[in-house]
């Protein structure tokens, strides 16, 4: 029964003396460790929004790229994600790393990428990628397969492998004002330290009870 799945979490340890001063600089130590473990989707995230009735909604996209001001994806903006961002630009970023026991919540706010950027993240992109950018009309309701077929032929005949960036399409920064890591520890004794931004250079440390 379901009740009745246990595991013993044992991978490692996480305390004071193993945090960067700077939850970016531990962030990336941590996806770095992701990178070369046994996971195989390292740089899958569930982006949390919320609509304009207040109903949380939750699904996973890819994470892109990470600067000192935040972390990036892309996305339909006409998606449903890409509209409750247009409504509240509070989100919610959820990593877990499942051979290393660990996972890591970021809560911050969302903005678009400049458009030149989301350009150069579209070009380069595999050409069939560039395609069903165009071809999903993402988060509409379809009748069947077919029709994703048909409009990716569609707009394969019509770009000839020359494929321009969809108007409609493009990247978010995600800027955080915390960052919680979590190591999975012993009789459910975890490790989970908060890092509530101060200001743009500083950052407080608290560790949580599990």
């Amino acid at each position: 029964m379901l009740r009745d799945i246990r595991k013993q979490y044992e991978f490692s340890v996480l305390s004071e003396s193993d945090l960067a001063v700077n939850p970016f600089d531990q962030f990336k130590n941590w996806l770095q460790q992701a990178v070369e473990s046994a996971e195989s989707e390292p740089t899958a995230m569930v982006l949390s929004t919320v609509d304009e009735f207040q109903q949380p909604h939750a699904r996973v996209v890819l994470l892109k790229e990470i600067s000192n001001e935040g972390l990036m994806f892309y996305t339909n903006y006409t998606s449903n994600k890409g509209q409750q961002i247009s409504v509240n630009a509070k989100v919610a970023l959820l990593f877990f790393w499942q051979s290393l026991e660990r996972q890591v919540r970021i809560t911050g706010l969302a903005s678009k990428l400049a458009e030149q950027q989301s350009a150069d993240y579209f070009s380069s992109r595999p050409v069939d990628s560039q395609l069903g950018a165009w071809a999903s009309p993402q988060s509409q309701v379809i009748a069947n397969h077919n029709v994703l077929d048909q409009r990716f032929e569609h707009f394969k005949n019509q770009f000839n492998n020359q494929v321009p960036k969809p108007p409609h399409w493009g990247g978010y920064l995600v800027k955080p004002t915390a960052f919680e890591f979590w190591q999975g520890r012993p009789n459910r004794l975890h490790d989970r330290f908060v890092y509530s931004s101060v200001d743009d250079d500083n950052w407080n440390i608290d560790r949580l009870a599990p």
